[in-house]
Order: structure tokens, then sequence, then C-alpha cells
């Protein structure tokens, strides 16, 4: 492997999450859904793992694993809800990725110690309320004036905004330019001046994950909050694609860890439930259910894999990201499905964990990309490669 933490020392830290993912996370789900928050006492216990660090490079405080290491340690601890995973998720991934992939060296200085440590939550503003798979869209503007840039727009659905120290957001900075190529990229404080944090919204699922519209009303930047200094100006979408290459592995890891939950639950209540006189996990018609979600699942796991080594290798994996969310978290969908069914009129009940993991696995076919996005990024890929 080329780079990533040695796999004696990812061993250990993939036991240690999923003994806390086990023990600790899943016996918590309950107060997280009736309190739409986190403990703190967790929020600590996870800053102290260094599971906000995951992915930032050592030399800045944090651990430094690879891709491929990235995806397992996700699917890990994604045997639990998905609200723990958002805590870390944007420090981790699209929040600070950018900063990491395409950051300058002050810039580095300045942002990843603190991500890394959990201090500083970091967060990706890119959807808006008239742009959301159409990031090229974007109708944010930042005016240059003088040695600054003047920001104004609204964004949405912004991912841990509440919880923010710093925000990396995209905005129009050449309005003559339609599309992608008048977008750039800046970091900005969450504390500045002339930012709005709207309450967090209300969810279908992931109760306890933090969402909100992010205002931002004549936010005055200096030149050098542009992320990757002036030479990157207008080249913000390009930051964007590339942290949601990544980022869509990651949530392909997610998705693969639900389903493993998913399938574990309804093969627990398979084999406990009787009907006509035998477990319901004894009748063929159930056990179909169980072979379809187990062979997903298995199919799932190696599409992520496959993908996480080919950006690993590659430093990128466009095709290979977009096939790998796509199957991914569809197929968890039907898992979810399959799972309820099995468990029959009990699977709709909130006394069982499934109703519940049911709504929260439902999001993950629409955030970073939705799965009709991935199809028009995988069939133009496949058209094009053949083109030449």
């Amino acid at each position: 492997m080329a780079h990533g933490v040695d796999e004696d020392v990812f061993a250990q830290l993939v036991d240690t999450v999923d003994r806390f993912a086990k023990e600790r996370l899943i016996p918590a789900e309950k107060r997280v859904e009736q309190e739409d928050d986190i403990p703190e006492e967790i929020v600590a216990e996870m800053k102290e793992m260094g599971l906000f660090g995951l992915s930032t490079p050592e030399e800045y405080g944090g651990i430094g694993l690879s891709v491929p290491q990235e995806a397992r340690l996700i699917e890990t601890l994604c045997y639990a809800s998905l609200t723990f995973r958002s805590l870390i998720g944007t420090n981790v991934g699209i929040g600070a990725q950018g900063i990491v992939m395409d950051g300058t060296p002050e810039q580095k200085d300045q942002w990843l110690p603190g991500i890394a440590s959990g201090d500083i939550i970091a967060s990706f503003a890119l959807t808006e309320p008239d742009n959301g798979s159409d990031a090229g869209g974007i109708r944010t503007s930042a005016r240059r004036d003088g040695n600054d840039f003047v920001i104004n727009g609204t964004k949405r659905y912004i991912t841990n905004a509440v919880r923010a120290g710093v925000f990396t957001v995209f905005a129009r900075t050449d309005p003559d330019k339609p599309g992608a190529d008048g977008v750039s990229a800046f970091i900005v404080p969450a504390d500045t001046p002339g930012i709005t944090i709207a309450p967090p919204d209300k969810k279908m699922g992931q109760k306890g994950t933090k969402t909100s519209d992010v205002i931002f009303e004549d936010v005055r930047v200096p030149v050098d909050a542009l992320l990757g200094g002036i030479e990157k100006l207008h080249m913000g979408f390009r930051t964007a694609m590339k942290v949601l290459d990544r980022g869509r592995i990651h949530v392909s890891a997610m998705a693969v860890g639900q389903s493993q939950r998913m399938l574990d639950i309804a093969t627990d209540y398979a084999l406990e439930r009787k009907q006509f006189g035998k477990p319901i996990g004894e009748h063929q018609l159930v056990q179909g259910l169980l072979a379809d979600c187990q062979t997903e699942l298995q199919a799932a796991r190696a599409l992520v894999r496959s993908a996480a080594d080919t950006f690993d290798r590659e430093g990128k994996a466009i095709i290979e990201a977009a096939c790998s969310k796509y199957f991914c978290t569809e197929a968890a969908g039907r898992i979810a499905d399959r799972a309820v069914q099995i468990h029959g009129g009990a699977g709709y009940m909130v006394d069982y964990d499934i109703e519940r993991l049911y709504r929260d696995i439902r999001l993950l076919r629409i955030y970073e990309g939705t799965s009709q996005i991935q199809q028009l990024i995988i069939a133009r890929r496949t058209l094009a490669q053949r083109a030449g």
C-alpha cells in the first residue's frame, strides 16, 4: 500500500471501533433518536479515539488512513446508527478533504490540526435552495472588492452547520461564466460577520444529525481565504468534484456497514420467530429474502473495496466511485425493505430497530450525488471511453 497506517496498527483500530460501535453506540441509539442529539460524553469519546482525524495526514495530527482503510473503518463504524458517523463525517470527508487536497500550506497549518482533533468541525457548503444535483448552477456570489471578496447567498441542507467552526463555501466569482467554470471555493470561519445559521432541519430519519440553511449576507473574507490561493480562482468546482469522488466511496462503505447490521437483525428474527410450528428462517420464501440480502451485501462490499483500491492507486476513481455509490446505496435500500418484510407487522413498529434503520438508510441514495446523477456519470464515462 502506497500510504496509510501500518496494517497491524490498523487492525487494532478496526477492532477498537468495532467494540465501540457495538458496546457503546448501539445501546445509545434510542436515546439519540428521542433527544435528536448525540450525548456529549460520546462526542468526547469519539474525539479521544481520533475519529475526527481519520483521513487527515499525520503531520497535521490526524491518523492518515488510506482510502481503502477509511472505507473499511467507516463500514465498521456504520454497523451502528449513521447519526454517529455524521458527526465526524464532514471532518473525515467533504468538509476537510478540500483543504487536504487543494489547500495552501498556510491553510493546512491553520485548519487541519483542529479538524483532526475534532475541536473544529468543518462543513461543506455547496448545495443551494435551487441547486443540488446541478452544482454548476451555483447562485451564491463572491464579488471582488479590493483585497477582499464579499459573499452573498443561501446554502441548504448543510451538514453540521450548527456545530461548524469553518465552512468550505462554493460561490460564483465570475458572473459572466455560466456553469462550473466561474465557481471558486473559500475557507470561511463560522464566526465571520454576516453568517446566519438557521435552526436544524426536521428530517424523516437520521435523528441527531444536524443540517441547516446557512445564509451569507455581505460576508467579507480576505483574498487568502480562496481555497488553494489566488491561482485557484474559478477552480472551486474541480475541488468539489475531487472531494465528492472520495466521498462517494465513503458513502458506499456506510451503506455496507448498515446493510450488514440490517441483515444480522433480520437473520436473528428469522431464527427466533415461529410460524406454522417452526422458525420462519426454515421457510423457503424467507430464505430467498435472506439469500438476496446476503448476495447483494457481498457484491456491495467487494465493489466498494475495489473502488477504494483504484482511488488509492490512481488518485481518482470517477466511474468506479459512481458505480460503487449507486450500487451500494440502492442495494442497502433493497436490503432494508426485505428486512422489514421478514419482520412482518413487527417491522413497521417503532419498538423494533429495523423501522428506524429503514428510515435512516433512505437518505444515502440522495446525498453526495443522487442515484440518477451517478447513472449519468457512469453512462457518460462509459460512452466516452468507447468513443475514445
